[in-house]
């Protein structure tokens, strides 16, 4: 096969290639940066002609045209995950969800339970054999890629090349449209006292040789910034973002004590600067694979001392978060929480912390309740939990018996809450 002719026979502008998508299909779109924007402006653009169609994807990042009430019968958005957004319209009701695990996505999708018809996706240069990476996020795409009628890849010179399970030959492709545009930033998130108080009790915990997945926000972040003095950490995460990256310029990061693949990072989706993405270009230590290798709770468990850190919105005397909703009413996602909350959980001497403010909205309501509000959507449940952080410190509740969680969640809420914190949990026959 000439590669180089057979690139020139797929090369084609942005509108002929969406016209590739068929009233009814399912189009599926890989996660934040590596959604291709040409692409689906061009599909946007072919809305109104179009019945039927939807757009599946975690965590959108750029306001497309179909993100509207007006046009759900032309183009419907069906998120895995809540993004900037997509969030209005779902917690609206015109923009449907698929509550699921992050690593289980390329089983549903394999399994033909969450259809796929179109692939579009960012994707790198092809190289000299004919090869095009898709490093900006595998995650599902790569499942979805095996499933669809038409793969349709928007190449960009500034897309990294990136080693790992994410690369799409030539043949596989029905369409390529080519950009040159700079891809997406996503700066670190703002670290107030609160954040940076949390991120210490986490960091105080955190053992040199340990093996870290590091959620999205600017609690986990704060984490990081902690973790600049520490030796021989690992990457075996979801996101890569700059936290991560200002870690392995630090020198904490080196992979060497890695007991499951020594000397790599590992991670589904890239979440960051320009630098970030300069960084990841034909990289050898790292690595980046489909989600349901870097979030199978049992593979990621083969790394000693894994390290999982993740943000919830509420928890409850128990140990339920509530990490996705705010009562019923939809705010993200399930996304990877549980699944490295339950491999730190498998992994030898491993810790899993979900980290919260003890408050929101300015110290008015308490983020640690006797029972989570009506209608939460449950995430990390009360048989996984492990360790709960807010800035008044560390709460471990692994093998505790109710009372003792009670004791150690109102120890660590809002000293304006325990009180009233302590009476509900008597009224519960907690305490």
């Amino acid at each position: 096969m000439n590669f180089d002719q057979a690139y020139r026979d797929r090369r084609m502008g942005a509108a002929d290639a969406a016209a590739l998508v068929h009233d009814g299909d399912t189009v599926v779109v890989p996660t934040g940066v590596g959604e291709p924007p040409a692409l689906l402006a061009a599909l946007s653009a072919r809305g109104p002609e179009l019945s039927g169609v939807t757009v599946s994807q975690i965590l959108p990042l750029r306001k497309f045209d179909y993100f509207n009430p007006a046009t759900v019968d032309n183009i419907r958005h069906n998120a895995y995950f809540f993004g900037g957004p997509s969030r209005p319209g779902g917690q609206a009701g015109w923009i449907d969800y698929v509550p699921a695990y992050f690593s289980e996505l390329p089983q549903l999708i394999d399994r033909g339970l969450t259809p796929v018809d179109v692939v579009f996706s960012m994707a790198s240069p092809m190289d000299e054999h004919g090869f095009f990476s898709l490093s900006l996020a595998p995650d599902y795409t790569m499942a979805a890629i095996r499933r669809a009628r038409a793969v349709l890849l928007e190449v960009n010179p500034n897309v990294p090349s990136a080693f790992g399970e994410c690369r799409v030959h030539v043949s596989q492709v029905a369409a390529l449209v080519e950009s040159d545009e700079p891809l997406l930033e996503v700066g670190l998130p703002t670290i107030g006292p609160v954040q940076e108080a949390i991120g210490k009790h986490v960091a105080e915990l955190i053992d040199d040789g340990s093996t870290l997945q590091i959620g999205y926000g600017a609690i986990p972040d704060a984490v990081v910034m902690q973790l600049r003095h520490k030796h021989d950490l690992g990457i075996h995460t979801e996101m890569i973002g700059d936290g991560i990256l200002t870690l392995i310029e630090s020198g904490a990061v080196t992979n060497r004590r890695k007991t499951y693949m020594p000397g790599k990072m590992v991670a589904t989706f890239a979440l960051g600067s320009q630098r970030l993405y300069r960084f990841m270009h034909l990289n050898p230590t790292l690595e980046m694979h489909p989600v349901d290798f870097t979030n199978d709770p049992y593979l990621a468990a083969r790394n000693d001392k894994l390290v999982a850190i993740n943000a919830t919105l509420q928890i409850d005397l128990l140990g339920q978060c509530g990490s996705e909703s705010i009562g019923a009413t939809p705010y993200s996602g399930t996304g990877g929480q549980v699944d490295f909350v339950r491999a730190a959980n498998r992994s030898r001497d491993g810790k899993a912390f979900i980290v919260l403010p003890s408050t929101a909205k300015e110290g008015t309501i308490s983020r640690i309740v006797p029972t989570l509000a009506t209608g939460t959507h449950v995430t990390t449940g009360k048989n996984d939990i492990n360790y709960v952080v807010t800035e008044y410190g560390v709460a471990q509740l692994r093998g505790k018996s109710a009372r003792q969680r009670c004791d150690a969640l109102i120890a660590i809420a809002h000293p304006d809450f325990r009180g009233e914190l302590r009476a509900a949990a008597a009224r519960m026959r907690l305490m």
